[in-house]
């Protein structure tokens, strides 16, 4: 939103003006999540993900809104030049959320554009990544704004809890 310094972009755009440009670097749980509810609200989505067959996949399911595309460092650049929002979904079981987006990347963005990093729980995918709260859930870094709030579930604490004891509890009996 313009008051806390977006682009005043909405995602899915109106008759006769183009909707918003979101990209998500990771097609795993979270990254395909995503990609459903922003290519639901209409934007122009693109998934980046290394894993070839989780590409395939995600080209399989996701409507035409959404392009898959293999990531690298230059692919990761020009994607998210253009982006409105990028969202950091990438996880490495056991080990700490590789780097993908670098501060040079970020200051060639376009000013008001939204970052969200939900790899911060992992250390972070933005090279910019410092973890927020949810009383005070941003920062700027070069005219972008970074979301970056630990454990974002806890801001719908009761269907999270639930959502998580149901999904354990068979383990535990």
């Amino acid at each position: 939103e313009m008051p806390q310094g977006g682009s005043g972009v909405l995602l899915g755009g109106v008759p006769g003006v183009a909707p918003a440009k979101v990209v998500i670097l990771g097609g795993g749980v979270v990254g395909t999540n995503a990609a459903k509810m922003a290519c639901g609200m209409g934007a122009d989505v693109t998934v980046l993900d290394m894993n070839l067959d989780r590409l395939r996949y995600l080209d399989d399911i996701m409507p035409a809104n959404c392009k898959v595309i293999m990531s690298n460092p230059y692919v990761i650049q020009e994607e998210i030049k253009q982006a409105d929002l990028v969202i950091g979904s990438v996880l490495v079981a056991g080990a700490k959320a590789p780097k993908l987006v670098t501060k040079e990347m970020i200051a060639k963005m376009k000013k008001g554009a939204v970052m969200v990093d939900v790899a911060i729980d992992q250390g972070g995918c933005f090279e910019t990544s410092r973890p927020t709260t949810h009383k005070d859930p941003v920062f700027t870094v070069e005219g972008v704004i970074q979301y970056c709030v630990a454990n974002m579930p806890g801001a719908v604490a009761r269907t999270s809890t639930l959502a998580l004891t149901n999904a354990t509890l068979p383990y535990a009996l």
